[in-house]
């Protein structure tokens, strides 16, 4: 019975992901990050001095801004640190090595020109959240990409479809994704029986969720920063000892990147056009830009538009260009992945039973460290991927909220904590395919508004940089 529902809801996936991923999502992607990069003089590199010192410098200096008094809501590190733990988990650890399995190394280089450009669609669309927000009974900001679609575009039942996509998404890859994660990783390193986690991680996240957004932010900024500083250097001790496979991986990486057959040895399981996809579809996962999800954390944070564009710029570069490189690398140097294995079973039952997403990642770690790289990445794993639960049911929360009304909340939240478990038990190649579908489907009426309202985030931004009042910290080249 449940093999036929599996196979199935495969179909029911395959289908739509077509649509979700198809041409006018790549195009829609591509044309954001290329316009906003091009249309501010590409921000990413003119200013990053000032996007760094605006954002983390200004976190650890104590100068941040992005708490206003009377707000209620959280600092934009905390924001931040909520949107980083809801990638880094699976999209750094698990879904770097899924990549690469499904679509071969060049879906490495796919996910960089992704996450380059996708910096500034992160920052375009949460200089929107900055400009379109509202505040709870609480008093609290709140934002989020149905607020600049339907005050900004002036489209109602748009905002309601991305609402809607927004609450399959928290259950796709904000919830089975990560459940899932954790789990592999738990049973990997532990042995601990899927559905027991599912079991636990369920009951926990149900009791933290009760304490909103403002203890999530509490939790991830404290989580967050020590294991993404951990699991860097674990990353780079693994690079390290394998540093003269670097020119290779290198070269295989930019080789099946372009070449429509396999430059390795001539498999034929791997083509530019998988590679291109899956690579794109990972990395979009992984940092979240264009998706308009992060933009729910971010609006928390009631800081100031442009500051907040530039938050965006920090999650995607961190998350994707830093840590999703640090994973592709150590998996690539360490051996553990055969590409001549993986293309030949690609498609096939043979598949499955290679090492994949958070296994294959262990495998490279514990090449160099032992049994403890495992453990390391099955602890990563649970604490990213139990921040990533709490975000995303948050993300979810104000989906629902702005869908059905704040009564719908609770029974939301009642199947948020029953697909946790059904993720756990779930097959990892078609948890993350149905994760992929929705985030596609979050990514139509995101772009269409933000590439609407481009003059506006031209605007806010050519302001800033002219403003008499602009802060000491900001000072650069006007755009």
């Amino acid at each position: 019975m449940a093999e036929h529902f599996t196979g199935w809801l495969g179909w029911c996936n395959s289908l739509l992901s077509r649509f979700a991923w198809g041409p006018a999502t790549l195009l829609l992607l591509a044309a954001a990050g290329l316009i906003f990069s091009v249309g501010t003089g590409f921000f990413q590199l003119r200013h990053l001095p000032l996007w760094w010192r605006s954002t983390l410098g200004a976190s650890l200096s104590g100068q941040e801004k992005g708490k206003q008094p009377g707000t209620g809501g959280i600092t934009g590190f905390q924001s931040a640190c909520t949107a980083l733990a809801a990638t880094l988990g699976t999209g750094n650890i698990a879904g770097v090595a899924t990549a690469i399995a499904a679509g071969g190394p060049g879906a490495v280089f796919w996910m960089w020109i992704s996450a380059f450009f996708g910096t500034m669609t992160g920052y375009a669309e949460n200089l929107l959240a900055g400009l379109y927000r509202g505040k709870n009974a609480k008093g609290e900001p709140i934002g989020g990409a149905m607020f600049y679609i339907e005050q900004g575009l002036g489209c109602r039942w748009l905002a309601l479809l991305f609402s809607f996509f927004c609450i399959l998404g928290s259950l796709g890859m904000g919830d089975m994704a990560q459940a899932n994660s954790i789990a592999s990783g738990l049973q990997d390193s532990f042995h601990i029986p899927p559905l027991f986690t599912g079991l636990v991680v369920a009951g926990a996240v149900g009791f933290t969720m009760l304490g909103g957004i403002r203890r999530v932010g509490q939790i991830t900024e404290r989580l967050v920063p020590f294991m993404a500083i951990g699991y860097t250097a674990a990353a780079v001790c693994v690079i390290l000892v394998n540093w003269q496979r670097i020119p290779e991986v290198l070269h295989s990486i930019l080789q099946q990147a372009f070449c429509w057959k396999s430059g390795l040895g001539g498999l034929t399981g791997y083509s530019v056009k998988q590679a291109l996809q899956v690579g794109v579809a990972r990395g979009v996962s992984s940092n979240e830009a264009g998706l308009g999800s992060s933009v729910l954390a971010n609006s928390a944070a009631g800081s100031p538009p442009v500051v907040q564009g530039m938050w965006g710029i920090f999650e995607v570069a961190v998350d994707t260009l830093l840590m999703c490189t640090l994973t592709a690398l150590a998996i690539l140097c360490s051996g553990v992945y055969d590409p001549v294995v993986y293309s030949a079973a690609l498609g096939t039952e043979t598949f499955a039973g290679l090492p994949n997403g958070a296994a294959l990642t262990a495998d490279a770690f514990r090449s160099v460290l032992g049994p403890g790289g495992g453990m390391l990445i099955a602890i990563s794993l649970v604490l990213f991927a139990f921040s990533t639960l709490l975000g995303w049911s948050y993300y979810g929360e104000r989906a629902v909220e702005y869908l059905f009304g704040s009564g719908a909340i609770v029974p939301y939240k009642l199947l948020y904590l029953a697909c946790i478990v059904i993720g756990c038990v779930t097959r990892l190649d078609l948890v993350w395919q149905i994760s992929d579908t929705f985030n596609g489907l979050m990514v139509l009426p995101n772009l269409l508004a933000v590439l609407w309202l481009s003059p506006q985030i031209f605007g806010e931004t050519y302001r800033f940089f002219h403003s008499k009042q602009r802060p000491d910290c900001t000072q650069s080249s006007p755009v």
